[in-house]
Order: structure tokens, then sequence, then C-alpha cells
């Protein structure tokens, strides 16, 4: 089986990378270990600028809450809910809440009808890199843990890696060697509108600061359930995925929100889904020495390091992997990933070293600013850069919790 390109995962960043090499023409192949549309640990939050990158795909395809509020808490008290787009406010702008199962599978088959040849159900095994290209022992999986089919081969001259934090590719291409990794926990919990507190809306998501030490949780409303979630976003080392400490502080942040918000559910019976998110990093070797494996989305480590979200950079980086090597650049595509994220994501780092060391300053100061949810809107959808909030951000809230301390007047 030979390819121009063989495409790892089949998640937003893979889906756009074969989608997007497909319509220039090249020979796809998109391998995907579990059989589409399957389930994918994630609480499916993006900005509506998304739309921008999807061509003709209507929202209506996978979008099932369009949010315009956030309601903010405190240790699940000292409320507040702000508008995205207050009055005056001169662009709209929204959070859209998607099921990923649903999003991933139909960018996937966006893919399959530009020409590429998807392969779901099949297992990576073995990653060769080679002058003349890559090759690939893949096996398809009947079942979950049987591996009894036979293996075969695909060639390509290039290969994506877009596997995810557990995939093989980094690995295999011996890049991304120190990561640091952030643990999130969530439940996708059934809901009927009009239950539970009177801010459970579809268009309101909420977020809470104080319940998880150097994280944050949420409550993230979809069409006929709530994910509900809770995240380790500054791990005080590299790689925490293993620890049992930190997967009970996380389930027990998620119950007390259920408390909070007034859900019923029983304990025992609540299936909690867990995901690794591996943060921005700093600015290191995305691609092979020979330009023949290129990493994308969560495998690259593009995760933003103080809001957790990937969605969209995971798309942006599957578009431009799939364009260096249409343009036959791929060794520039490192460059072309830290020109696209690199300055951005520093300050971004910079700005989440100071929030989750000082969170409830931040909340106070911070959080309940009157223009804060739209600035943190705007962040997410690439229209404000941190590089030119964080430091001003920084000494704002500085300045304003030492006066609040001093009994000084504030002069804004």
């Amino acid at each position: 089986m030979d390819y121009d390109l063989i495409v790892c995962g089949a998640g937003p960043a893979g889906a756009m990378a074969a989608l997007t090499a497909a319509q220039a023409g090249l020979k796809v192949a998109l391998l995907e270990k579990r059989c589409l549309p399957r389930h994918k640990p994630c609480g499916g939050g993006t900005p509506m600028v998304m739309q921008q990158f999807l061509w003709n795909l209507a929202p209506t395809a996978f979008v099932e809450s369009d949010v315009t509020q956030m309601r903010h808490t405190w240790n699940f008290s000292d409320p507040y809910l702000a508008e995205i787009n207050p009055e005056g406010a001169d662009l709209r702008y929204s959070i859209w809440m998607m099921q990923r199962p649903t999003f991933d599978n139909t960018l996937a088959q966006q893919a399959v009808r530009a020409g590429a040849d998807l392969k779901d159900g099949v297992a990576v095994r073995f990653l060769e890199i080679h002058d003349n290209g890559v090759r690939v022992v893949a096996q398809r999986v009947k079942a979950e843990g049987d591996t009894s089919a036979a293996e075969f081969t695909l060639n390509a001259s290039y290969l994506i890696g877009a596997d995810g934090a557990n995939g093989i590719t980094a690995q295999a291409a011996n890049l991304l060697q120190q990561r640091k990794i952030a643990i999130a926990l969530e439940i996708e919990h059934p809901h009927t509108w009009g239950q539970g507190h009177v801010d459970l809306r579809p268009d309101v998501l909420h977020l809470e600061y104080g319940a998880v030490p150097r994280g944050y949780a949420w409550v993230f409303p979809k069409g006929d359930h709530l994910n509900i979630g809770a995240g380790l976003f500054r791990p005080k080392s590299g790689d925490r995925r293993s620890s049992r400490s930190i997967r009970v502080e996380l389930q027990q942040a998620i119950f007390n929100y259920m408390d909070s918000v007034g859900l019923e559910y029983q304990p025992q019976q609540s299936k909690f889904y867990g995901h690794p998110l591996p943060l921005w990093n700093g600015r290191q070797q995305r691609h092979s020495p020979d330009g023949r494996v290129l990493l994308a989305g969560d495998a690259a480590g593009l995760i933003n390091p103080l809001f957790g979200d990937g969605i969209l950079h995971a798309v942006k980086s599957g578009m431009i992997a799939a364009n260096c090597v249409i343009e036959g650049i791929s060794h520039l595509y490192s460059d072309r990933i830290h020109a696209e994220f690199a300055a951005n994501f520093d300050a971004a780092m910079f700005l989440a070293k100071f929030f989750y060391r000082f969170p409830k300053s931040c909340y106070q100061y911070g959080v309940k600013n009157p223009k804060a949810t739209r600035i943190a809107t705007q962040l997410l959808a690439g229209e404000l850069s941190f590089t030119d909030l964080a430091g001003r951000a920084m000494r704002r809230i500085v300045s304003r919790s030492m006066k609040d301390r001093l009994h000084l007047p504030s002069w804004g």
C-alpha cells in the first residue's frame, strides 16, 4: 500500500491534515486505532472562529450548544455571571460546545469525500523512517484488546503524527522527549434543562477556580447532558498520569461541583474519563531531521498552558503540516508551527505560572473584571494575543490586590 502521505490519528489535527492533503491531490491514508465514531474524552469547547477553517461544513453538523455567558466561582461561591458580548460590543463571539465523536467523524468523512483512504479500527504497531520515506506496520483490531488479525504494511513519502499524547509517532521519531502533561478527568451527566441551578442553561458554561490547586473545574452544556470535569494544569513534575492521589482529588472536585449546582447523582455509578493534555513547553523540534515525519495537535504538544484548550490549535497545525508536505517544505514545519504559536503560547505559559500560583487574587482582580470574560474568549479565538496581555494583566492584578490590602483607593 503506497501513499504520498500517511496520517496517524483521525482527531481534529489528523482529519484536517488528511482533508487538506487529499484536496490538493495527494494520495493519503488516514489511520485511526478505533472505529469511528468513537468516544473521545474532551470538554468539547471551541471558539466559533473554528468555522473559518472548515470550508463549507455547517455548524449544525456538530455544534450542540452556543455559549454566550460564563459563570465563574471561587470555591463554589462568590459567583460572577458574565456576558461574552456585553452591550455595545462590536463583534459577536461565542463558544461552541460539541461532541468530539461527532466532530471528529464529520471531519474524517470530509477527508474521505476529498479522496483520503480512511482505515479505522487499525493500530500502528511499528514505524520506520528510511531514506525514501516512511514504512508503517499496522494491524486491524477486531475488538478491544484483540490483536489476532494479520499485520500489513503501508509506505509513504511522509507521515503526519496526530496520534495524541499516548501515540507512538513522537517516540518513534525521537521527538518531544521532554513533555509536561496536564491531567483532566470528566464525566458526562445526563441532564434535562430546567433542573438544578437556575444558571444551568445551554448558553452558559461554568468555571470554578478554587476547587483544584493549580487547575480548575468546569461544567459545559451539551445537547442532552453536561460535561463536568476538573483538570490539573500546572503539575509539579512533568508527567503525573499514574498518580492515584490526583485522580481522587479531581473526582472529588467534580462531585463537589455537582453538589453546588443542585444535580442528583450516584457516585458509584459515575463513569470517569481521564485524558492527558500535553502542554506547550517551548520551542522544540516537531519534525524529524529529514522532514519525513511531522507532529500535529496533541502529539506536538499544542495545548494552551493557561486554558488547556487544544481543538483549534490541532486543526491549525494539521493544515500547516499538510501544506508543508504539499509545498515540499516539510523541513520548515517546526519554524511554521513556532511562527504560528510560539510567542503567544510562551506568553500564556508565563501568565499560567502567575495565575496558578495566586489563583484567588487572579479570580478577584482578574476573572471578575467586567472585561475579562470577553477578553478570554478573544484569546481563545486568537483575536487577541497573550503577548499583548500577560505583563499588563499581572501588573493590574498585583496593583489592585496591594491597594485593597493597604486600603488605598484604586485608580484603575
